[in-house]
């Protein structure tokens, strides 16, 4: 009896238990239920229908604005910034208008999401300029109204006009404010190559921790050197580049005493070196392969080069040559010639003239004639002179002097569109720039240098400079302007006592050395910059 009670008692409480598991359900879905996240209601600042937002009065984008919206407007609003995502959460958003408010800058994601825009305005705000690719992403869009803004057309803008030129919505014409030059002109209308974006500068690199006077570099083995004199030690010493560490380490040295000039010469595959020296006589020196060091081949004429202050190198009808400009009162500048063995004195070109610069140079008697080798000599003591080479004698023969340009430390020549300039270097006074016109230079330039003993033209890729180095003030870096075709003001370097400029490059970068005579040489490097990146 009690056994068949036991087992109605507990065939009674299955029903029981089942209730009870059925109740526990229920409420586990209610209470899953509540957490469901309210549908966003229209903002306090919007008046909302089942499609469609108008926004005014608002200090700022809301972010509760219901999904569903197909159509949004905002006008007559405080904000002035729009910011990245603010508009994320409207999948379904195709028309947004946010006209006639005090709009001054968005960001380049501000629309990030908007997959289903049909139709963008931003008419009638105070933007001045748009970020790069801020319709990315908005493959739906057909139809954007940029009108009433003070569109500033710069480099930062010059995308806008890349993508007017390839999209396929439809764009309301739009008007530059500025710059000056393109003031009230259509944007429509504009081209990418109306835009000049590409800038470069000198930034600085790397310093050596002693002064030098001169600085040349030359090719070598398939390889790229630099070689700097340094006065004071009286060492050339060659450099070359770390393709590890990027930087340029110590390569090898010639020792001496008061180096003034380094001059590397390449004949065939045989590496020479001249070495001017103020005391102890001037050398050449030969590459030695074999032993790995430099070893000296010749001294030159001691009775002729007293006080050698400058070294020029250049090839004539494939013969090797080089000059040393003696600034001494009792010296002979003096071109030497190479035989086969070493080089001997080929022409003495005058005496007594304490000569500071020797430059060479090909140029033409008129357009139509061949340029024909010519050197120009500076002097403390004459205006500069120049000599014709003179193929039948195989001489330099004077030809003229430069007019009205005393002390005249020294020339350096450059050449754009085959015309042929010169940059004139004077201490006290103007330096100048000057143009062959056929017969003479013709004066295009002047630029005050007191204290310079440098002003040396640099071409680095497509860019034309002309450094004007002082002793007592920055150095001015020039960039040549094609349309006024005259050097403009381009950057200053602070560099104490520059003495030369050299360009070197080395797997496709470019650097700039600067000799210093009473501080650190420098290394800059050239940088290009597009600003409409």
């Amino acid at each position: 009896m009690e056994s068949e009670r036991s087992q109605r008692m507990g065939n009674a409480c299955i029903p029981l238990k089942r209730i009870a598991y059925f109740l526990c359900l229920l409420s586990a879905l209610l209470l899953t239920e509540g957490k469901k996240p309210a549908k966003p209601k229209c903002p306090a600042v919007c008046t909302c229908t089942k499609d469609n937002a108008l926004c005014e009065n608002a200090r700022s984008i809301p972010r509760t604005v219901p999904p569903d919206v197909i159509s949004l407007l905002f006008t007559s609003n405080s904000f002035d910034v729009i910011s990245d995502d603010a508009f994320i959460g409207l999948p379904h958003l195709e028309y947004l208008f946010i006209e006639n408010n005090n709009i001054k800058s968005i960001s380049r994601h501000t629309f990030r999401g908007l997959k289903s825009l049909i139709h963008l305005s931003l008419a009638n705000n105070n933007l001045q300029t748009l970020p790069k690719d801020i319709f990315k992403g908005l493959d739906s869009l057909t139809n954007v109204d940029l009108r009433g803004n003070s569109f500033n057309c710069d480099c930062k803008l010059k995308w806008l006009v890349e993508w007017l030129g390839h999209t396929n919505a439809t764009v309301e014409d739009i008007y530059c404010e500025g710059p000056p030059e393109y003031k009230k002109r259509k944007i429509n209308s504009l081209s990418p190559k109306d835009f000049d974006c590409i800038i470069t500068e000198f930034a600085k690199s790397q310093d050596l921790p002693y002064q030098s006077l001169s600085i040349d570099t030359f090719s070598y083995m398939n390889d790229e050197y630099v070689v700097i004199a340094q006065p004071f030690t009286g060492k050339c010493i060659f450099l070359e580049w770390d393709h590890v560490e990027k930087t340029f380490r110590n390569y090898d040295n010639i020792t001496g005493t008061s180096t003034v000039v380094c001059k590397p010469i390449v004949i065939e595959t045989q590496l020479y070196v001249i070495v001017a020296q103020l005391f102890g006589g001037s050398h050449i020196y030969k590459r030695d392969s074999f032993a790995n060091k430099f070893i000296k081949i010749q001294d030159i004429e001691i009775l002729k080069i007293r006080k050698p202050n400058d070294i020029e190198t250049f090839k004539i009808e494939n013969n090797w040559y080089f000059v040393v400009a003696d600034s001494s009162k009792a010296g002979f500048t003096t071109i030497y010639k190479w035989n086969g063995n070493g080089f001997y004195s080929h022409q003495s070109l005058h005496a007594w003239y304490r000569d500071t610069d020797v430059e060479y140079l090909e140029i033409a008697r008129t357009p139509q004639t061949l340029r024909t080798p010519h050197l120009i000599l500076s002097s403390s003591s004459q205006r500069p002179v120049i000599y014709q080479w003179n193929k039948a004698t195989q001489l330099f023969t004077n030809q003229t002097d430069i007019p009205n340009m005393e002390d005249v430390y020294a020339v350096k020549h450059f050449s754009v569109k085959g015309d042929v300039y010169i940059c004139l270097t004077r201490f006290i006074g103007d330096s100048k720039v000057m143009k062959w016109g056929g017969s003479s230079f013709q004066d295009i330039q002047r630029m005050p240098s007191r204290g310079s003993m440098v002003f040396q033209p640099l071409q680095i890729n497509n860019y034309q400079y002309a450094i004007l180095g002082s002793d007592y003030s920055f150095t001015q870096v020039y960039n040549w302007d094609a349309e006024k075709a005259k050097f403009v003001k381009f950057q200053e370097l602070n560099v104490q006592a520059p003495r030369s400029f050299t360009h070197v490059s080395i797997n496709k970068r470019n650097f700039l050395f600067a000799s210093s005579f009473k501080g650190n040489t420098q290394i800059y490097k050239h940088v290009i910059v597009d600003l409409s990146a």
